[in-house]
């Protein structure tokens, strides 16, 4: 008999932890976390989501809902923008549970790298745009666990020749 069929994987001490690393190594949905954590304001519309990880849209919004469903992300939406459009209403950030989870996981020392890259990607007029568009904000506690200092490079000494 093995431990599925025991019922022990599911119940023993590291049953969340388990449940946990195949919830965030799944390739799109790690991409996505990827995605949102580089962002500049942690919220992205289907449309950059789609366009930042490759993915389609059918796959991003499946894997959304399975990270919305165990609760590490919330589908967040900007009032003024619905029904307009060339602007995005609907927004998909990180919860405060995601934000502990990610902080456990140590996913969260890895936001300058994904800024970093996020920045560095050239994107589409559209994608443009949705990248400027208004968005709601996110709760405090995800905003501020979200920050990091940009490097000061004007303050780096260049000179090599001390």
């Amino acid at each position: 008999m093995s431990e599925t069929d025991t019922g022990t994987a599911e119940t023993g001490p590291f049953a969340e932890q388990q449940r946990l690393f195949k919830l965030l190594s799944q390739d799109t949905r790690h991409l996505i976390i990827q995605e949102l954590l580089g962002h500049p304001a942690h919220l992205m519309s289907l449309a950059e989501l789609e366009y930042m990880t490759g993915k389609s849209q059918a796959a991003i919004k499946d894997q959304l809902e399975t990270l919305i469903d165990a609760g590490l992300l919330a589908r967040y939406t900007y009032e003024p923008s619905e029904g307009k459009r060339d602007l995005p209403a609907q927004f998909y950030g990180f919860t405060e549970r995601g934000i502990e989870i990610l902080h456990d996981y140590k996913y969260l020392r890895g936001v300058p790298v994904a800024r970093a890259l996020y920045e560095n990607t050239r994107k589409t007029e559209k994608i443009g745009r949705h990248e400027s568009a208004p968005r709601p904000a996110l709760p405090d506690a995800v905003a501020e666990a979200l920050e990091f200092d940009e490097p000061d490079l004007d303050a780096v000494d260049t000179d090599t020749t001390s």
